[in-house]
């Protein structure tokens, strides 16, 4: 899918002192931890909540798939922002990237799959129509690699 005007959702976060490790430098499972916040708020802001996707289809995404890049530590204190971009939508599946920066620069990059699935059967489903809109809304312009 291809989309007229590409956006990148924004999510920041401060980072405390309970994502760092003893040197005061974030976890690297810390930063799947923004990932999953930036993601939910990303579609909360679209209008369509996780929430509603359980209780309206019996779905939820869960994570199928996820590959991270780091490059420079956040620390303690930094104020870090998560970008959420999508990169591909199929029929039961989304492929994001998630880039976080730092002050000082891009710290990693993370590419995640997520698979739509019914709750209680952790089957493939097709992505309803709104969501599947909203993940292509947040699709970026091709050829622009972080």
């Amino acid at each position: 899918m291809n989309l007229e005007a590409p956006s990148i959702h924004r999510c920041c976060f401060r980072v405390y002192y309970e994502d760092t490790d003893a040197g005061g430098v974030v976890y690297h499972a810390n930063y799947l931890r923004f990932a999953e916040r930036a993601r939910t708020e990303a579609l909360r802001q679209a209008g369509i909540p996780h929430a509603e996707l359980v209780k309206d289809f019996h779905l939820m995404f869960v994570v199928n798939r996820a590959e991270i890049d780091y490059t420079r530590p956040a620390r303690l204190d930094d104020t870090i922002v998560v970008e959420t971009e999508t990169l591909d939508v199929r029929a039961a599946t989304v492929a994001l990237r998630q880039t976080v920066r730092g002050p000082n620069g891009v710290c990693a990059i993370a590419r995640i799959r997520l698979a739509c699935v019914r709750i209680g059967e952790h089957r493939p489903a097709r992505i309803p129509t709104r969501w599947r809109q909203a993940m292509v809304a947040l699709r970026h312009g091709v050829g622009t690699d972080t």
